[in-house]
């Protein structure tokens, strides 16, 4: 257990069941009355973010969440598979905890987790990744004044605009969070 007054940013918190981060607070003193503590909590199941008000010094209970470092094993047609690096476990994960995320998964890879009452709650892709073109259209000599792109499909079946010297085989730079090309890979 813990108090209001023990607030900071990024301190996560169990508010109606579910864990919430603190991303932002301010300790109000009015002229008159009690004090309290405004705060904007983001929820980590939902991703929703609210604001509410506790009373100063109000008990809160702290969310007792884990950071695991968890390697993709494969995809099992309803969950994901994963492999906890400290303890060799098999994690099995549903494919809707993922969404959007599921579309970079390639086997072997390593990505960060949170864990909160042995539930998977989140998980972080990294930011960007180097990808290899698996298909993509040759680029037209003489078509680039202006330029232009060309769709490409990358190894994890991800389609994503490229510019047109990219070809076949070629290895680029994305950034995973606006499916975006960034520069070739250096690799």
């Amino acid at each position: 257990m813990a108090s209001t007054s023990d607030f900071k940013t990024g301190l996560t918190i169990e508010v109606d069941g579910a864990p919430v981060r603190v991303q932002e607070f301010l300790h109000v003193k009015p002229g008159k009355g009690a004090a309290f503590v405004r705060s904007k909590l983001k929820n980590l199941i939902t991703g929703n973010t609210v604001e509410k008000t506790f009373r100063a010094g109000e008990p809160i209970t702290l969310a007792q969440v884990e950071r695991l470092t968890l390697q993709f094993t494969y995809d099992d047609g309803t969950n994901f598979c994963f492999m906890d690096t400290t303890s060799f476990e098999e994690v099995q994960m549903a494919k809707s905890i993922l969404g959007d995320k599921a579309d970079w998964l390639q086997e072997g890879m390593q990505l960060e987790a949170l864990q909160w009452t042995d539930r998977i709650i989140d998980v972080s892709i990294p930011r960007t990744m180097v990808l290899t073109v698996t298909q993509t259209d040759p680029g037209v000599k003489g078509n680039t004044a202006q330029g232009g792109s060309k769709p490409a499909t990358l190894e994890t079946g991800v389609v994503l605009q490229v510019p047109l010297f990219i070809n076949e085989g070629e290895k680029i730079k994305v950034d995973t969070e606006e499916r975006k090309y960034m520069e070739r890979s250096k690799e």
